[in-house]
């Protein structure tokens, strides 16, 4: 039966095998043509053909080709993924919009305008002059829409910049499950229908209660990351605190990390969005241009803390923004329900809280005692979070800088790194005395000495 096989194999058909692979050799003309002639219109000297089989043997029953190698790995045809509208469906982020500079994140229903609207987080090359349509799948049928494209204005003088493309939903298309941004020049030129994937739109629904998570934290851009014992204290911090998911966005880590991202995924406490935006632009380490050369502002965060804040707008009552190093602690109680019971108390009708930043600098370590630092740590790579409990005093507490916010993610329209540029209540400050943000890193410039050590505030 091989000359059936090769032919299956030829045609393209799944034949669902999984054993190896054998290489033959077709001996020449005059050796006989298989029966399926369309497959095999022209057989040539020295064409080959790669085909399971379960021993050397079969070369010696097929009619003019010869064993050559073998192969010892077969998979199988790869199986197609989800279609909508005849398009391959994409989740994850960083969909490229055609031929443009422009790329997709996330798309999201918003109930909160007077019109429903789709709302897609993006990265745009600032200067690029493109009108954007969105191509709406509803029950396989497709709809064109105009949309209109507004630029976040914290791009910090990078060349890209986070941006909102939305499209109000029509009539003939009231529940869009899919959607695709596609675009046309102000030259004339892109096409409408140059569409390579369809993108899942989320937040069908809108919840006013019973969350499936009170606090979720978003920790964007983590990048080549490496800090073992920061992740695992970190991650259970967040669990002694309350919260009940965190979403990352990874772009890199160590091997070792990805075991214990792997470890938490199968907990259900991480959420890991893939964050490949630095395949596509050439990201910047930092925030300001002239010192951190890129196109986009560090690491493509602010997209990535928008597209978070969306995505958990009805999965989670609150949202935290922050980073992995910082941990907002209450003062006065013992979690972060406790503690947003109390602020919504002192401080009602606000989206968010914003909490005063605490540098605890890594060069001071005085609490070296065994609790602190059991035997078991020495060998783990990363840095122990306990010892320090010295921090740089706030000298003028009007201005904070680096401060994290807690948010009712439905009251919030536009977050950025520090704070929110746009929210229905805005955010408020939070008594340091009630809580602050701790946030143990090494500070550029300053070397530890007696006068650092001695000017220092123990918490």
């Amino acid at each position: 039966h091989l000359p059936v096989i090769l032919a299956q194999i030829q045609c393209g058909q799944n034949l669902g095998l999984s054993q190896p692979l054998y290489e033959f050799v077709h001996l020449g003309k005059g050796m006989g043509l298989f029966p399926n002639e369309r497959c095999f219109p022209h057989v040539k000297t020295d064409d080959t053909l790669v085909v399971p089989c379960e021993n050397c043997h079969c070369a010696q029953n097929s009619r003019g080709w010869q064993f050559s190698r073998v192969y010892p790995v077969w998979k199988g045809k790869v199986k197609e993924g989800p279609m909508a509208c005849g398009v391959p469906v994409k989740s994850e982020p960083m969909i490229k919009v055609g031929d443009s500079k422009s790329y997709v994140i996330g798309s999201y229903v918003e109930h909160r305008l007077e019109r429903k609207t789709i709302r897609t987080v993006a990265i745009v090359l600032r200067s690029e002059q493109v009108e954007y349509y969105c191509v709406l799948c509803c029950d396989g049928r497709e709809f064109s829409v105009a949309a209109s494209c507004d630029i976040h204005s914290d791009h910090f003088g990078f060349e890209y910049g986070a941006a909102d493309i939305t499209c109000p939903v029509p009539e003939t298309c009231t529940t869009p499950a899919h959607v695709a941004i596609t675009y046309r020049t102000h030259e004339g030129n892109g096409s409408l229908w140059n569409i390579q994937s369809n993108q899942p739109v989320m937040n069908q629904q809108p919840r006013r209660g019973n969350f499936p998570h009170t606090f979720t934290v978003c920790i964007s851009a983590m990048f080549d990351y490496s800090n073992v014992l920061g992740l695992v204290q970190a991650m259970e911090m967040f669990k002694i605190l309350g919260v009940q998911k965190v979403a990352i966005y990874k772009t890199s880590c160590d091997s070792d990390i990805q075991k214990i991202l792997d470890y938490y995924v199968r907990q259900d406490f991480v959420d890991i969005i893939p964050w490949t935006v630095t395949s596509y632009i050439n990201v910047s380490s930092g925030w300001i241009k002239s010192l951190s050369p890129g196109e986009l502002h560090y690491y493509g965060q602010i997209p990535a803390l928008t597209d978070c804040l969306y995505r958990y707008m009805y999965e989670s009552q609150y949202v935290a923004l922050q980073d992995l190093d910082e941990l907002i602690l209450p003062i006065t109680g013992e979690n972060w329900a406790t503690l947003i019971h109390q602020l919504e108390m002192k401080y009602p009708h606000h989206a968010g809280f914003m909490f005063e930043n605490n540098v605890f600098p890594i060069y001071v370590s005085s609490h070296q005692k065994p609790e602190y630092t059991p035997e078991l740590w020495n060998n783990i790579t990363g840095e122990n979070i306990l010892p320090h409990v010295y921090r740089i005093p706030q000298n003028i507490p009007e201005k904070y800088s680096n401060f994290k916010v807690i948010v009712n993610p439905r009251l919030v329209f536009r977050p950025t790194v520090h704070g929110l540029l746009q929210s229905t209540g805005g955010a408020v400050w939070v008594d340091p005395n009630i809580a602050r943000m701790y946030h143990i890193k090494a500070v550029s410039g300053q070397k530890r000495s007696k006068s650092c050590s001695g000017a220092a505030a123990e918490d």
